[in-house]
């Protein structure tokens, strides 16, 4: 038992090199520097196995980052642990603003071996390839939204103002087609402009059709399906919320996923005094985006449409009870926080941070349906 020997390496990853250090076990035990190394995985492959044959056993670590997932992918495969870190929760000295790959190294060698770093949820590479192509299109809508953006600027700047409530219509782009300027430079800066708007909605439209194809067999495609029984969770909304938040299992309770999505008030408290602001805004963006604005759907009385209709009688009878409690309540609670005079921004972020709730329920369910 004396001669067992463990060892908690940190590699701090770049796009050329990697710094690896070594932390041994025990709180005396010795913290080096190994050393810069090919980021190949070739090289790696090597030094891994050269770090692993001097102990019994070995842990990896590295910062989640650009790099992707191959490292961990490859550390693992070759049948030791590894961790992907989150880079926003690692403990920091509030004095320390000394930054090079040798400290990080170290650092993440030291905090691995005291058992202070949180680790990240690392995909499979199926559902890494899905994420990828919902963020994809996730860019492409910000592109059109900055291609209609500069047509809008454009327009208020002559005083071209659109005479309906409705823009970018089929009317409104009509409207835009018929505008005449004095000097043909502006003329041309407007096609150009409007001609860059098509594309972008066509790259949209592409990457969606592409989404909507894919799903069926991806492993994640029952939850898919009953996630769009909840009003306001469509297509979109339900693979980006899968994506992102992945396997829901890992949440054991809501409150956690709320947390994770940043839906939860922030708290700053002493004595007894109680102080809670606005929500933390911590975690996952895009997916806190999108349920914010489909919270905005339960404005509405209970109903169901003519197309949740059929995703309603495909799904399971729990997933529809799920479905229809959650109807039921967040509109009623949409109406009594508006009566309360709450603004619209709180009562839909209230709103979606229940929705996540029930998020959590209904996929839950689909995943023990399908196990």
């Amino acid at each position: 038992m004396a001669d067992y020997k463990e060892a908690f390496i940190g590699i701090d990853v770049a796009k050329l090199k990697n710094a690896i250090a070594i932390a041994e076990s025990g709180r005396e035990g010795e913290v080096r520097f190994w050393g810069e190394v090919d980021a190949s995985d070739t090289s790696m492959r090597r030094i891994i196995q050269r770090i692993a044959a001097k102990f019994d056993r070995v842990h990896f670590c590295y910062e989640a980052g650009p790099t992707g997932y191959g490292l961990h992918r490859l550390i693992r495969s070759l049948g030791h642990e590894c961790v992907v870190v989150a880079p926003s929760l690692i403990p920091r000295r509030p004095g320390d603003r000394v930054k090079t790959n040798r400290r990080d190294a170290l650092a993440l060698a030291r905090l691995l071996r005291a058992g202070e770093l949180t680790a990240v949820w690392v995909p499979d590479e199926g559902h890494e390839a899905m994420r990828d192509l919902v963020r994809a299109r996730a860019a492409a809508v910000e592109t059109l939204r900055v291609h209609r953006q500069q047509i809008s600027a454009f327009m208020l700047k002559h005083s071209r103002i659109y005479p309906r409530k409705k823009g970018w219509t089929m009317r409104y782009l009509r409207w835009l087609q018929e505008q005449q300027f004095d000097h043909p430079a502006h003329q041309i800066a407007l096609q150009e402009m409007v001609e860059a708007v098509r594309v972008s909605k066509e790259r949209v439209e592409r990457l969606e059709k592409v989404i909507e194809e894919f799903v069926p067999t991806w492993s994640l495609a029952p939850v898919i399906r009953a996630l769009q029984t909840l009003r306001g969770v469509d297509l979109i909304v339900a693979v980006t919320f899968a994506t992102e938040v992945g396997d829901v299992s890992r949440f054991e309770s809501p409150r956690q996923l709320m947390g994770y999505l940043g839906l939860v008030p922030g708290e700053r408290s002493t004595g007894e005094t109680v102080r809670r602001g606005g929500i933390t805004k911590a975690g996952n963006g895009r997916v806190r985006h999108m349920l914010v604005e489909s919270a905005w759907t339960y404005r509405h009385p209970p109903k169901v449409g003519t197309r949740k209709l059929y995703l309603m009688e495909q799904a399971p009878s729990k997933v529809r009870e799920i479905a229809w409690k959650a109807q039921s309540r967040l509109t009623s609670r949409y109406r009594m926080l508006a009566t309360r005079g709450k603004r619209t921004t709180v009562v839909c972020t209230a709103i979606a941070r229940e929705l996540t709730g029930f998020m959590w329920a209904v996929a839950r369910e689909a995943q023990a349906i399908k196990s």
